[in-house]
């Protein structure tokens, strides 16, 4: 209630209390009929007939001078309006801001109907969040409440679970796969820019390391003398624990008086050489190395292999499954003629197995009625050589041609892009701008290509750079390692069984390294079937660029080249999806940096700061990752 000094006169004005349709369903269940149809002011009046009393004239004067009369303005100006509608909108106005405001009242003026409703909320929420206020409970049936929460936890609602940037589009149940990661990413960091113990609590749930490994990085920080070095135990965290019991038997130790590298930065490099020695490397690798590697052949089979004609080599390549020895699914296969549907097979089908196929991929003699698409090329112009050949070729998949800046981005770089652009429409190719490769499942312009993609192409990609630190650094690297293995979970929705995924890099590459192409794409179901070198490879004559703001003066090839890095270096990556129709875990992510650990490191832009200027450029620094993994170009 309300009161106000008018005159000589005290004014009353007595609010009812609005009935919610949980309570009344509560009621009818109770057997309490009666009681559902009873008239919500009816029911406020015969609760509050003994609650309210006359106020005494001080009481009257306190309330006019603390701001009362407004109330009663409006009180009066509320009884005008109907009390159901009324009623109804006080309760939505109380549910969104969470703090009851003349709900709060009506609910003091009204213990039984604040019981009642208690015990619904206790009774149907069934052990739900403390945080989450009885009025939220009043909104629908509990169930509800939980699929959103289900959802906000996966990374697939409209909110995205991110309240420090904009909502998420929500998506398709048989996309969250696609995006899941991408989400997850970005409420870590938003949550650590909003800070608090909510950020711990993410962490320490995206965190799923087990006791031995906690044990073996506190042992080996203590055994170098860094116990306190924040971002070295970071390194360390992302670290498999295969590595950690690798750097604990090797007795490896950082260089702590190195006076280039900080102990993190050199970790960092030790640990990414130390797993890729695991590998084949980052070199040329024809067909059957790849697929011995995959299978642990022994040199037997691998001189079995190599002898084979592309027919029965290519077959055997297609449907090996491990089950029986090699040289018997070989026998097999000799008797074995190519489907009739299988254009590249029922070509030289008595040539050199392995020569044969390597000729295929190299001159990129790809699915003919299948779309192809180009993703994160700067100016567009190897999309524009991949549609001059699939024309040459006469092939008619589409060529979908993207570039992750937008159009404006584009002309300010490259004066002849509105050329390109208009070249590729011609051969009927279509060109998409600001599209993010790690959040295509969400791109409305690519939705409908489910399995539509039979080749995919990706030059170069890198993370975009970071002033004041190398590509290797860890306050950065995590963000090209996330690019490949998001890119890659993201293309299982598009591209179709036994399409291909290219990816050029160089092999001595810093910031994406190689294995991060090889194990990303082999985490997510994409078999590497073969490393060519750049060079050879037919498409390989195009304009090669920055993909920064360098390129307004400067361009690979015209008197300039990439530092620490060599043209015979470059690789092609190629991959074939083969999806085993299992469910695959989340994909995993690298966990970037705390906001914490950025602000203890001593070394790069962030070295050269202190105090207040260095607080600022942390935040700063968190924000741009936050605003790449929305998706938005940043230099």
């Amino acid at each position: 209630f309300g009161s106000s000094q008018v005159g000589s006169r005290a004014a009353f004005s007595i609010r009812p209390v609005h009935v919610s349709p949980l309570i009344r369903s509560t009621m009818v269940a109770a057997g309490d009929e009666d009681a559902e149809m009873t008239d919500a002011g009816e029911v406020a009046e015969e609760e509050t007939k003994d609650t309210v009393q006359p106020l005494d004239d001080k009481t009257k004067l306190d309330a006019a001078d603390e701001g009362y009369d407004q109330a009663v303005v409006q009180d009066t100006k509320d009884e005008a309006v109907d009390e159901d509608d009324a009623g109804d909108e006080e309760c939505e106005e109380a549910t969104e801001d969470d703090a009851g405001g003349v709900l709060n009242e009506e609910a003091e003026a009204s213990e039984p109907a604040e019981e009642q409703e208690k015990e619904c909320t206790e009774e149907d929420g069934d052990g739900e969040d403390a945080s989450v206020s009885k009025h939220d409970a009043l909104d629908g049936p509990p169930h509800k409440e939980e699929e959103h929460r289900d959802s906000v936890e996966t990374g697939v609602s409209k909110q995205g679970g991110d309240q420090h940037s904009d909502s998420e589009p929500e998506v398709d149940e048989e996309l969250k796969d696609a995006i899941e990661g991408a989400y997850r990413l970005k409420r870590l960091l938003s949550n650590e820019v909003d800070g608090g113990a909510q950020s711990s609590k993410k962490r320490k749930l995206e965190d799923n390391r087990s006791s031995t490994e906690s044990t073996k990085i506190q042992k080996l920080l203590n055994k170098w003398g860094l116990a306190t070095d924040a971002l070295t135990r970071h390194v360390l965290e992302n670290i498999s624990l295969d590595m950690l019991t690798l750097l604990e038997e090797n007795n490896y130790q950082p260089d702590t008086t190195n006076m280039w590298k900080t102990p993190a930065e050199l970790l960092q490099t030790h640990s990414n050489q130390l797993r890729e020695s695991q590998t084949l490397g980052g070199g040329p690798l024809d067909v059957v190395s790849c697929f011995k590697f995959h299978w642990k052949l022994d040199a037997a089979d691998e001189k079995l292999l190599r002898s084979l004609t592309h027919k029965n080599l290519r077959h055997v390549l297609k449907t090996y499954d491990g089950s029986q020895l090699l040289a018997q699914y070989v026998a097999v296969c000799m008797s074995v003629e190519p489907e009739d549907d299988c254009i590249c097979g029922n070509a030289v089908p008595s040539a050199p197995g392995v020569l044969a196929l390597s000729r295929y991929t190299r001159l990129e003699l790809i699915d003919p009625m299948a779309d192809c698409a180009v993703f994160g090329d700067a100016n567009l112009s190897f999309a524009l050589n991949l549609a001059k050949q699939r024309k040459a070729l006469g092939h008619v998949g589409r060529v979908i041609a993207t570039t992750f800046e937008n159009v404006e981005t584009l002309k300010e770089r490259y004066k002849e892009i509105d050329q390109t652009i208009s070249k590729l429409e011609e051969l009927f190719a279509e060109v998409f701008h600001s599209v993010d490769c790690t959040r295509i499942a969400i791109d409305p312009r690519l939705s409908g290509m489910a399995g539509a993609l039979g080749a995919v192409y990706y030059n170069y990609p890198h993370a975009g750079a970071v002033a004041g630190f190398f590509d290797g650094h860890p306050v950065v690297n995590w963000r090209h390692e996330n690019l490949m293995r998001l890119f890659f979970r993201a293309l299982r929705f598009f591209v179709k069984p036994g399409g291909i995924v290219k990816v050029s890099s160089n092999s001595g590459a810093v910031g994406v390294r190689f294995s991060y192409v090889v194990d990303s794409a082999l985490e997510n179901e994409f078999e590497h079937v073969e490393t060519m070198p750049f060079m050879q490879w037919s498409l390989h004559r195009y304009g090669r660029s920055y993909g920064d703001r360098r390129d307004v003066y400067k361009r690979p090839g015209e008197g300039e080249q990439y530092n620490a890095q060599r043209a015979d270096s470059d690789m092609v990556y190629c991959f074939v999806y083969r999806p085993s129709g299992k469910t695959l875990p989340r994909q995993q992510i690298k966990l970037p940096p705390t906001y914490k650990t950025i602000m203890a490191c001593t070394d790069g832009a962030l070295g050269e700061r202190q105090g207040e200027a260095k607080k600022k450029y942390a935040s700063e620094l968190y924000k741009r990752f936050m605003t790449e993994c929305s998706g938005v170009h940043v230099g």
